[in-house]
């Protein structure tokens, strides 16, 4: 019998494994040495850009918003498609997120019912590369120019990406990435804003702890009420190893998804995710089901999948349609396409330790359920 073959899996190296035990047993583990050596490796990764990492991109996106001085009263655009941490962050800043529709195909943000739906409250707008495949930034940046915005990007998944040649991370406004383990790159947990003024990048470091800065090596001074969120050195250790690796994993994702192209053509018995350019870093391949024509529903299609040992992921419901968002006012109608890729996304393995045998694996059984439960 095959292994199971999960939907993604981080790929740590005998390197990196022994550079964390010589942090273990140096005996420093909070942020130290190993952290500011991310930074600086990251910030030479985008282009000299400044760089300050937190424990999660969640934390990254919150500070995002905070260093903007978003808060009560202000209105921030954000996609309906992406995971709900881009919406969450923006209601804990005590603003309100107004959601707009995605294309169907890319899954990126409707900038026409993005310009649609300003308001003299809206501060900022937030284009979600999702999947790793980067949204229409000179539309985004013309638009934010033209009112006034803040861009947050929310580059979680496309951290290796380009747009026009240029990477991700590497220009723009606030640039928010992850390193969570089903991310391209991992540092166990972990989060980088890229970019901001001198004075935006010292007030990202007083949030990640405690709003307080050291003014001598026996007295401190408390600026706000900040939280914590400081990475450690041992998951900073992490994220050097994998960052030397990057371009190599991102390579091979961009070989295994040209496969899964390949083997489907046009044939294939699903709608296969937009293609994008050679820019595209392949966070996920996120496909979507033909419901309307199965007997079978998503969930009996994931269960048929892991019976032949094959994991399936769901990225992601549509956002307003959680009961935290309903509460606010939205529902269900309100943006389709979101709507219809939240109900019919299924997301195929993809990571760089698959071989090309897994990928015709997938393709083989995908077939199989959706030949067998097909009208």
């Amino acid at each position: 019998m095959q292994p199971f073959l999960p939907f993604t899996r981080p790929s740590i190296d005998e390197q990196t494994i022994q550079e964390v035990a010589d942090v273990l047993r140096g005996g420093w583990l909070a942020s130290g040495p190993k952290v500011k050596a991310f930074e600086a490796a990251l910030s030479e990764y985008c282009g000299g850009r400044p760089v300050r990492t937190q424990t999660s991109a969640t934390a990254s996106l919150e500070h995002a918003l905070l260093v903007c001085g978003i808060g009560p009263g202000d209105e921030v655009i954000v996609p309906a498609m992406s995971f709900v941490a881009s919406a969450n962050v923006v209601v804990r800043t005590g603003a309100r997120p107004v959601f707009v529709d995605v294309d169907l195909e890319t899954r990126n943000i409707n900038l026409d019912q993005a310009e649609a739906a300003l308001t003299a409250r809206t501060r900022a707008i937030m284009p979600v590369h999702l999947c790793g495949l980067p949204a229409d930034l000179d539309r985004v940046y013309r638009l934010a120019e033209r009112h006034r915005l803040r861009v947050i990007e929310d580059a979680a998944q496309a951290i290796g990406s380009s747009y026009r040649g240029r990477r991700i991370g590497s220009f723009g406004d606030l640039v928010c990435l992850s390193f969570h383990p089903n991310k391209n790159i991992t540092s166990i947990e972990g989060g980088a804003v890229v970019g901001g003024s001198p004075e935006e990048v010292h007030e990202l470091e007083l949030h990640r702890f405690h709003g307080q800065s050291r003014i001598s090596a026996d007295e401190c001074e408390t600026h706000f009420a900040g939280g914590k969120a400081n990475l450690s050195d041992v998951a900073a250790c992490v994220g050097l190893g994998q960052l030397r690796q990057l371009e190599a994993f991102n390579a091979r994702r961009r070989e295994l998804a040209a496969r899964y192209f390949e083997l489907w053509g046009e044939d294939a018995p699903l709608t296969l995710p937009a293609r994008g350019d050679a820019g595209h870093n392949w966070h996920m391949f996120a496909a979507r089901l033909p419901l309307a024509r199965l007997r079978i529903s998503r969930l009996e299609f994931i269960e048929a999948m892991a019976v032949r040992g094959i994991g399936i992921g769901v990225h992601y419901p549509a956002m307003h349609l959680f009961s935290a968002y309903r509460a606010l006012g939205y529902r269900e109608g309100q943006f389709p396409n979101a709507e219809r890729i939240g109900r019919e996304t299924v997301t195929l393995p993809l990571f760089p330790a698959m071989r090309m045998e897994d990928v015709e694996r997938v393709v083989g059984a995908v077939n199989e359920v959706l030949r067998e439960a097909t009208r």
